[in-house]
């Protein structure tokens, strides 16, 4: 199944786009230059305040809390730009630096002297995919890690951009069709040459080699798509963590471009949260979504369907 819309993935959460959050998630998502970094954020808000409304939530409760959301909201934001601020401010000045000196001087400012890299049991907590997490730790995954590095960079005047390679997620600065050099935050900050790049690659991949398709430049909301499906990921084997999942799938959705299919996997959540006919429902228009290029994945979505349904009995 092809991707999304934005409209479409706001239509299947309503619920969600009453919060603040998912509100400036969507308005964020849709501007002409997504800003990174405020998206980043809005996902660790999310998390940290605990918006997973759904049709079993209290819409009048909900209103209630609008205040206190925003307010908690904005001091989230807030913070997690000041402190992207604060550690771009402690970046020495130099005119004139090449590729290799700014990714020098990012490692050893963020890697060296503040502590930022992560290692094999970051993979393992749901912080290492929170933005404002990473950066009071100092731990994340290998793209939260980047995030931090181009975000810190850019705000320094840096030619700086994130590079998604299978498996992993570096940082480039320079020009990426010409002179670059490709940075390891994951590892410090550690400069990488073609063969560890290379082996990378092959590693995640089981042997494809290192292509020009592999190092192009990866857009914001190709960054965040990934970090959400991180998230799911995270959450997936975790069944008392479904309400994490839910909320990953549902920021997907107001994504401008998202894989169609999420919005079976948000229904199959809905159901396993013992809301079957809410999941039903979203079931059975997904199926006559798909139902012309896919008539027998449609069939198994509208058996899935009547299958919740019968539950209630």
């Amino acid at each position: 199944m092809g991707g999304g819309n934005g409209v479409d993935g706001e239509g299947v959460g309503d619920e969600g786009a009453r919060s603040a959050v998912r509100r400036r998630f969507a308005e964020a998502a849709r501007e002409e230059r997504p800003d990174l970094a405020l998206l980043c954020l809005l996902i660790g808000a999310e998390a940290a305040l605990g918006t997973q409304r759904n049709a079993a939530g209290d819409a009048a409760g909900e209103q209630e809390h609008t205040a206190d959301d925003e307010s908690a909201l904005d001091r989230i934001v807030d913070e997690g730009q000041a402190e992207l601020d604060r550690l771009a401010g402690l970046l020495p000045f130099e005119r004139g630096r090449t590729p290799a000196q700014w990714a020098r001087t990012l490692q050893q400012v963020l890697g060296e002297e503040q502590g930022f890299g992560g290692s094999s049991s970051d993979y393992q907590r749901l912080e290492s995919s929170l933005l404002p997490e990473v950066l009071r730790r100092r731990r994340g995954l290998p793209i939260l890690l980047s995030v931090v590095w181009t975000e810190v960079a850019r705000r320094a005047g840096a030619p700086v951009y994130g590079v998604a390679l299978p498996g992993h997620f570096v940082v480039g600065f320079g020009d990426p069709g010409a002179s670059h050099v490709l940075a390891d935050p994951f590892a410090g900050g550690k400069q990488l040459d073609e063969e560890e790049l290379s082996v990378m690659v092959a590693g995640a991949t089981g042997g494809t080699p290192l292509s020009a398709a592999s190092l192009r430049p990866a857009g914001p909301l190709e960054t965040v798509l990934r970090i959400l499906n991180n998230i799911r990921a995270w959450a997936s084997p975790r069944p008392e963590q479904s309400g994490v999942r839910l909320w990953a799938v549902e920021l997907s959705l107001l994504l401008p471009h998202h894989p169609g299919r999420l919005r079976f996997e948000r229904a199959q959540l809905l159901v396993e949260r013992g809301e079957f006919i809410r999941g039903a429902r979203e079931m059975e228009e997904y199926a006559d979504i798909v139902a012309t290029m896919e008539p027998n994945a449609a069939e198994n979505v509208r058996r899935a369907a009547r299958a919740a349904r019968a539950r209630l009995n």
